[in-house]
C-alpha cells in the first residue's frame, strides 16, 4: 500500500477549504462557498482539492482546527466531528464503554435513554448528510457536460473518473451509516434538483439496493485491492463496505446476503494485506505503516487537529491515576472506561493469556461499574495511543498522529467466518476456522488459543468480534444483528439506566430522526418509539 497520498493531500487542504460550507445541513441546498464552479475549476488542481475536502470531512470539522469556522453551524465542533460521532453512537450504548461526563445527552447514550432532541444523535445525523451533500455537489460539478464546457483535457478526465468513483464510495459509506443508525432516511443523489421540495423518506431496503448498485458500478474505476494511496478508497475498501452491507442485509430488510458477504470478505483476504505481527501497533501513532489496514481515516497532530477523532479516543481514555505521558499526550480527560461484561469476554479477564487484554488499566480502578460518572469505576482501556511502535511521541502533545482504523483484515476474517456459519457452513467451515485461529494466534502469541470446528459458533464469533474489534466502532451494529442490543437476553452495566442492567425496548435498535429535521421536512415519519 502506498502511504504518500494522504501526506501530499494535506498540502492542498487550504484550497479545499475554500469549498467548505457554513451552516449547510439540508441535502437540497447547494453548499455555500466563497467561490463558484465558474472560477474555482479554472485551476485543474481544484478537482483534487475538492476530493481532498470530501476525505477530510471524516477527520476535521471545519476550516481551521481544532475549532473555529465549523462546517455546520450550531454544533460543537468536537462533539460533531465524524469519527467521534460514529464512535459514540456505536460504542457508548454497549457493554464496551461508559463515559463519565454529564454533557446534556451523553449519559442518555450510555443508558439507552436518548430522545429525538439528543445533541449527539443530532450532530451525527447532520454530519452524515453534510458529507453526502458535499459528495453530491462534487458529482454535479464533474459531469461530462461540465468538463466539456470547461475544456478539461482527456488526461484530467481520466483522473476525474476515479475521483468520481471515490466520491460515490464516500457517499455510500455515509449512507450506510445513515441507514444503520436511522433506518429510513431521505435519499438524495446528485440528480435531485437543488431547491426542490423536501425529499420523500427512502425505505431502508431501497437505499440498501441503491448502495449495492453504486458500489458494484464503480468497482472497476477504483485502484485494485490495496493499491490506493493511503487513506483513499480502492477495491479493497469497496469490498469491505459491501461485506458490511451484506452481513447486515437482513437487518436492513434486504434478505439473506451472507454468501455475498463471504465473497466480498474473500476479496479483501485475497489482497496484499496481512495481519500485523503486534496487535497494539494497529492503534499507535505510526499505524499508517501497518500491513493490515484496509481503510483508515488519517489524523496528523500538526495538520488535522480536532477535539474529536483520535484526540478524543486517546485523551478521554486516560482516567483515574493514569499518567498521560506514556501515551504521548498531555491531555487527561477522565472519561471512558469499560464495563465488567466487556472484560469478561476475555479468557481470564484482564490477567488471562489473551494478550489483547493487556490493554486494560486496572490499578486504582474497580472492575465493576457502579457509577458512570466516577472515573475510577470500571477498568481503563487506553487502546489508542500517540506513541509510535518504536516508543517515540507523536508530533503534537495534544492531537495524535494516530489514524482511525475503520476497516482492517482481521474484521474481514471474522466477517467471512460469521457469514459462513449463517449461510449453513457448507464447504467453508475449515477455511473459516483457519481465519479465526489466525486472529487468535496473534492474540495468544502461539496456537494455545486455537479453537476446534465444534467451538466455532455464532456466539463465539460475537464474543471474538468484541475481543478483537473493541472500541473500533462496530459493537452496536453487531449486537443489533444478533438481536441482543435491546431486550433483556443480554444485560450489561447501566443498560436501561440501572447498574445491573435491564431490558430495553426494541425500538432502541434505531436512533430517532432528530426533532429539528422532523420539523424541517414534513415528508419524514419518525422511527417507532420516539
Amino acid at each position: 500500500m502506498k502511504i504518500t497520498g494522504y501526506r501530499a493531500a494535506v498540502g492542498i487542504l487550504a484550497l479545499a477549504s475554500m469549498l467548505g460550507t457554513s451552516g449547510c445541513t439540508d441535502v437540497l441546498v447547494e453548499p455555500k462557498s466563497t467561490v463558484t464552479g465558474a472560477n474555482i475549476f479554472a485551476d485543474p488542481g481544484a478537482y483534487r482539492a475538492f476530493l481532498a475536502k470530501l476525505y477530510a470531512g471524516l477527520a476535521v470539522s471545519g476550516q481551521q482546527g481544532p475549532s473555529g469556522q465549523g462546517d455546520i453551524e450550531g454544533i460543537d465542533e468536537g462533539f460533531g466531528q465524524y469519527i467521534r460521532g460514529l464512535w459514540q453512537l456505536q460504542e457508548l450504548p454497549t457493554e464496551e464503554a461508559v463515559i463519565g461526563w454529564g454533557d446534556a445527552g451523553l449519559p442518555e447514550l450510555v443508558t439507552l435513554q436518548w430522545a429525538s432532541s439528543n445533541q449527539f444523535v443530532t450532530a451525527m445525523y447532520y454530519r452524515i448528510f453534510y458529507q453526502i451533500s458535499l459528495a453530491n455537489e462534487f458529482l454535479r460539478e464533474t459531469t461530462d457536460a461540465k468538463l466539456t464546457e470547461r475544456g478539461v483535457s482527456d488526461a484530467l478526465r481520466a483522473e476525474i473518473r476515479q475521483y468520481r468513483a471515490e466520491a460515490r464510495w464516500l457517499r455510500a459509506l455515509s449512507y450506510w451509516h445513515a441507514i444503520d443508525f436511522f433506518g429510513n432516511v431521505p435519499m438524495v443523489d446528485e440528480e435531485f434538483p437543488i431547491g426542490a421540495t423536501p425529499p420523500p423518506q427512502g425505505e431502508r431496503s431501497d437505499i440498501f439496493a441503491f448502495l449495492e448498485s453504486e458500489l458494484l458500478d464503480i468497482r472497476d474505476d477504483l485502484p485494485s485491492v490495496g493499491m490506493a494511496d493511503y487513506g483513499r478508497a480502492d477495491q479493497g475498501s469497496l469490498a469491505m463496505l459491501l461485506a458490511k452491507l451484506y452481513l447486515n442485509a437482513e437487518v436492513y430488510g434486504a434478505g439473506d446476503r451472507y454468501a455475498d458477504a463471504m465473497n466480498e470478505a474473500a476479496t479483501v483476504i485475497g489482497g496484499p494485506y496481512t495481519l500485523d505481527d503486534v496487535y497494539q501497533h494497529l492503534f499507535l501513532a505510526d499505524n499508517h505503516t501497518s500491513p493490515e489496514l484496509v481503510f483508515a481515516v488519517p489524523f496528523d497532530g500538526t495538520r488535522t487537529q480536532t477535539w474529536g477523532g483520535t484526540t478524543f479516543l486517546v485523551a478521554a481514555a486516560i482516567v483515574g491515576d493514569m499518567d498521560p505521558a506514556p501515551y504521548g499526550t498531555n491531555e487527561k480527560w477522565n472519561g471512558l472506561r469499560v464495563t465488567q461484561q466487556f472484560v469478561g469476554l476475555y479468557e481470564g479477564g484482564a490477567n488471562g493469556p489473551d494478550q489483547r487484554a493487556d490493554i486494560f488499566h486496572t490499578p486504582g480502578q474497580s472492575l465493576t461499574v457502579t457509577a458512570i460518572d466516577n472515573a475510577n469505576s470500571g477498568y481503563g482501556y487506553p487502546k489508542y495511543r500517540n506513541v509510535t511502535s518504536t516508543g517515540q511521541n507523536g508530533s503534537n502533545s495534544r492531537h495524535p498522529d494516530t489514524d482511525y482504523p475503520m476497516f482492517r483484515l482481521a474484521d474481514a476474517y471474522l466477517i467471512y467466518a460469521e457469514a459462513c456459519l449463517r449461510s449453513g457452513g457448507g464447504g467453508c467451515l475449515g477455511t473459516a476456522l483457519g481465519y479465526v485461529n489466525q486472529v487468535r494466534q496473534r492474540a495468544y502469541g502461539d496456537d494455545s488459543g486455537d479453537i476446534t470446528v465444534g467451538e466455532l459458533t455464532l456466539d463465539f464469533i460475537l464474543d471474538e468480534r468484541g475481543r478483537e474489534l473493541g472500541w473500533e466502532g462496530h459493537r452496536r451494529t453487531d449486537l443489533v444483528r444478533y438481536g441482543l442490543f435491546t431486550g433483556g437476553e443480554y444485560l450489561w452495566a447501566f443498560k436501561g439506566g440501572v447498574a445491573s442492567g435491564q431490558a430495553v425496548e426494541e425500538s432502541r435498535d434505531l436512533y430517532p430522526i432528530p426533532a429539528t429535521e422532523m420539523l424541517a421536512n414534513p415528508n419524514l415519519v419518525q422511527n417507532p418509539g420516539y
